[in-house]
């Protein structure tokens, strides 16, 4: 017994801090606290389901449930007080990706990505025509407006829209609804993120799942970033920026400040450290760091995960931001398990 507790504690002493627990496979990670999410994908997997349909489902059960309202239908309105959805699903088999973004009026945002794979030659469909091709597919069209996100529009009108995403415009758009026009001189001053937006709204629902033979699927699913222009994209729909997989080396997905993270394909390039035997944990933080160069203030997180099943998380340390909770799902554990991660 004596000699156990010997290796256990020479294992920990080798251990690098925040390493990943002991690796196990089938996996399915998932960024922050959504518990339905995480036991909804996983009960897809203990049945038989495939990689992929456990991210859709997944996610799915993120839209229906509206997860922290950043995440389906009746959450985030954009300047006009409507709600779109942006959501992608990646086999890291094939390297196929199908995506929506700006989606109107239908609720299963991802279900549509996964059409985009299965019935067309495309990646990406955007907007209204997004919207007309998931009605071909079958989804319903349905108001994704709710009372909800119709308390906050106006009391983002009642307070002078604020926060907005204008600069550069006369009328002042720290103080005003405008409407907006160019400013004839454009002048240029450090970016400021709108922290106190993005913490309370969680952003998306990033997901990677690892079958047993090592397949990877990855996807996310979002309402986008709230009083957004109408037409914004953010990363979540981007292949290589909201998620990645590539069964060859494993998933990684982001949340977080879409409009600074897709700059710097944050899960490709946690995929890429990955692939050179990086450790999950260190991967998720060197892409972090990457981002801190240019924006320290971002606000947003990353998870990674290998084909051992071996898996990490990261996030930028900003005021109101210090920690950074994730799910994770894998045979040593009894249960779909919340992972806190402290930011860096």
């Amino acid at each position: 017994c004596q000699g156990v507790t010997v290796a256990l504690l020479l294992l920990a002493a080798l251990t690098p801090a925040g390493a990943a627990s002991a690796a196990a496979l089938p996996v399915v990670i998932n960024t922050w606290a959504f518990r339905t999410a995480a036991e909804t994908a996983w009960r897809v997997l203990q049945s038989g389901g495939s990689e992929l349909d456990a991210v859709e489902r997944g996610c799915g059960q993120c839209e229906i449930d509206q997860c922290d309202g950043s995440v389906g239908y009746g959450g985030s309105p954009d300047e006009s007080g409507e709600t779109t959805l942006d959501a992608m699903i990646m086999d890291g088999n094939t390297m196929e990706v199908g995506a929506v973004a700006g989606l109107r009026r239908v609720k299963n945002a991802i279900g549509v990505a996964r059409k985009v794979i299965e019935y067309t030659k495309h990646t990406l469909l955007v907007g209204e025509s997004a919207s007309l091709f998931a009605v071909k597919m079958g989804f319903p069209y349905e108001d994704l407006t709710t009372q909800k996100s119709l308390s906050l529009y106006s009391e983002w009108l009642n307070q002078s829209c604020q926060p907005n995403f204008w600069k550069n415009v006369v009328p002042d758009s720290s103080k005003s609804c405008g409407p907006y026009k160019r400013r004839e001189e454009v002048t240029y001053k450090e970016e400021q993120t709108s922290s106190q937006r993005s913490i309370h709204n969680h952003d998306t629902i990033g997901m990677v799942v690892i079958g047993v033979s090592g397949t990877v699927a990855s996807g996310t699913s979002t309402n986008g970033a709230i009083h957004k222009l109408p037409g914004r994209v953010g990363d979540s729909p981007i292949a290589g920026a909201g998620s990645y997989a590539d069964s060859t080396a494993g998933g990684a997905a982001a949340t977080g400040d879409g409009d600074i993270m897709m700059r710097f394909l944050p899960s490709y390039q946690a995929v890429e450290y990955m692939r050179m035997g990086t450790d999950p944990t260190v991967a998720c933080q060197k892409v972090i760091s990457r981002i801190q160069k240019y924006a320290p203030k971002f606000f947003g997180a990353i998870i990674c995960a290998n084909t051992t099943g071996s898996y990490g998380a990261a996030c930028n340390k900003i005021p109101g931001f210090t920690q950074f909770h994730f799910m994770v799902s894998n045979p040593l554990l009894s249960r779909p398990t919340e992972k806190v991660v402290d930011c860096i």
